[in-house]
C-alpha cells in the first residue's frame, strides 16, 4: 500500500527532494563565495522563522483560487442542468401555460427577448416579470393535455430534483418544486369537468406559481445563452413561445 502511495505521488516527492537539494546547494555556494557562514546561518534561520507566515499566505491565496474555480465549475454544471430542463420541458410548458394568463399582453414585450438586449434591458425585464400580477383563467387551457405533458416528464423532474448541484440554486429548485406540485395536483384528479370553484381557484393558484417561477428563471437562462452560447440563443429567440409567430426558420 505504501509503495502504491509513493507511485501516485512520485512526481511530487521528486520535486520536493530536488528543491531541498537545490536549497542546500545554494546555501553551500553562499558560504563558499562569501566565506561568511555566520550571516548565512542568520539568513537561514530568518527564512525558516518567516516560513509559517508564507505558508499561511499561500494557503489563503490558493483557497481563494480553488474556491473561485469550484464556483465557476458548479455554475457551469447548474447552467447545463437548467438548459436541459428548458430544452426538455420548460420552454414547452411556457407555451402551454401562456394562454391561461389573461393579462399577458402588457408583460409580453419583456418576454420577447432579442439579441440586442443589453444588461439594463435584461434587468428591466427581470424586474417586470418578478413584480407582474399574473391572473389565470382556467377556461383558456386544456388541463387534461397539461396533465399528460407533465406526467410524461415525471422522470425528468425527479432526476433534476435529485441533482446535488442544484442545492446552490434555490430559485431554480423552487421552480422544480412548483412544477412538480402542479403535476401531482393534476395527476390526483381523474377529470376536470364540473370542478367546484374553490378547486378551480386552487389549480389556478398552482398554475400561477409555476408560470411565475418559470418566467423568472427563463429570462436568466436566455441571458446566459446570449452571453455564452449565441448560436443556441438564436434558436431560442426564433422559437420564443411568447412571440405571436414563433418559427425556427431563419428568414434574415
Amino acid at each position: 500500500m505504501q509503495n502504491g502511495l509513493f507511485k501516485r505521488h512520485r512526481t511530487l516527492v521528486l520535486i520536493a527532494v530536488a528543491l531541498l537539494a537545490l536549497a542546500v546547494v545554494l546555501h553551500i555556494a553562499h558560504v563558499l563565495i562569501f566565506r561568511d557562514p555566520h550571516h548565512t546561518i542568520i539568513y537561514l534561520f530568518g527564512d525558516i522563522a518567516f516560513l509559517p507566515v508564507e505558508v499561511v499566505v499561500v494557503a489563503m491565496v490558493m483557497e481563494r483560487i480553488l474556491a473561485s474555480y469550484e464556483r465557476r465549475s458548479l455554475l457551469h454544471k447548474m447552467n447545463m442542468v437548467i438548459g436541459t430542463f428548458f430544452s426538455e420541458l420548460g420552454t414547452q410548458l411556457l407555451g402551454e401555460l401562456s394562454p391561461a394568463v389573461a393579462n399577458l399582453d402588457p408583460l409580453r414585450p419583456n418576454l420577447c427577448v432579442a439579441g440586442n438586449w443589453d444588461a439594463a434591458r435584461w434587468k428591466a425585464a427581470q424586474g417586470q416579470a418578478e413584480q407582474y400580477p399574473i391572473r389565470i383563467e382556467l377556461d383558456h387551457i386544456d388541463l387534461e393535455h397539461l396533465k399528460t405533458l407533465l406526467q410524461s416528464k415525471r422522470d425528468l423532474l425527479v432526476l433534476l430534483l435529485a441533482n446535488p448541484n442544484l442545492l446552490e440554486h434555490e430559485h431554480f429548485t423552487d421552480l422544480l418544486w412548483a412544477v412538480s406540485h402542479l403535476m401531482e395536483e393534476l395527476a390526483a384528479r381523474s377529470g376536470f369537468r364540473d370542478l367546484p370553484q374553490t378547486d378551480r381557484d386552487h389549480l389556478a393558484g398552482d398554475i400561477k406559481r409555476a408560470f411565475t417561477r418559470l418566467v423568472c428563471q427563463w429570462l436568466p437562462y436566455c441571458r446566459h445563452l446570449q452571453e455564452t452560447y449565441p448560436y443556441i440563443f438564436s434558436i431560442v429567440v426564433r422559437t420564443n413561445p411568447f412571440k405571436t409567430d414563433p418559427s425556427p426558420t431563419v428568414y434574415a
